[in-house]
């Protein structure tokens, strides 16, 4: 799909232009921008501190498309894991795209999570102690595990990504 086009008067005449979808910094001023494939500004376009919280960290194992992560210190390198109440990994963000173990990862630490399924509008979510990386509605009650409300669900398919403080089960 092309990026939308618009007339412009260049060098003393009519020319079609296309918009621009992403930016390259000062170079890119004046230009008339256009939503990218998702629909959606490209966070290039934002001015600074007007844009999703991220980090790119390496995965220490393969994350699938909107798995909470945990992010570590690998003897002195962050990296991020799937995390997991059952062994005390709290949900530090969320990927929204599967990497490779290995690979470099887009951790998301704020916003909301499109793509699920079967969510319960206004329902709080949960960290899984049953499938790591992933939410329930019910929180964990198994002594020695952690319970971490992580967001709430704001739709049937969208989770508000909130994580709270994880408390260990007694």
């Amino acid at each position: 799909m092309a990026a939308n086009k618009y007339i412009a008067w260049v060098a003393g005449s009519l020319s079609e232009v296309v918009a621009t979808v992403t930016s390259t910094g000062v170079s890119m001023a004046n230009k008339i921008v256009a939503l990218d494939a998702t629909g959606k500004l490209d966070s290039s376009l934002m001015p600074t501190g007007i844009s999703a919280e991220v980090k790119v960290l390496v995965a220490s194992e393969a994350l699938s498309a909107r798995n909470l992560v945990n992010i570590w210190n690998d003897t002195g390198t962050e990296k991020a894991r799937k995390a997991d109440a059952s062994n005390g990994r709290r949900a530090n963000g969320f990927v929204l795209e599967a990497v490779n173990q290995g690979a470099n990862a887009t951790v998301y630490l704020e916003g909301t999570i499109t793509g699920l399924s079967s969510k319960t509008p206004g329902a709080p979510q949960y960290l899984s102690a049953d499938a790591a990386g992933t939410m329930v509605e019910t929180p964990d009650a198994t002594a020695g595990e952690i319970s971490q409300e992580v967001g709430v669900a704001v739709s049937a398919t969208e989770v508000s990504f909130e994580p709270q403080q994880p408390v260990t089960i007694a």
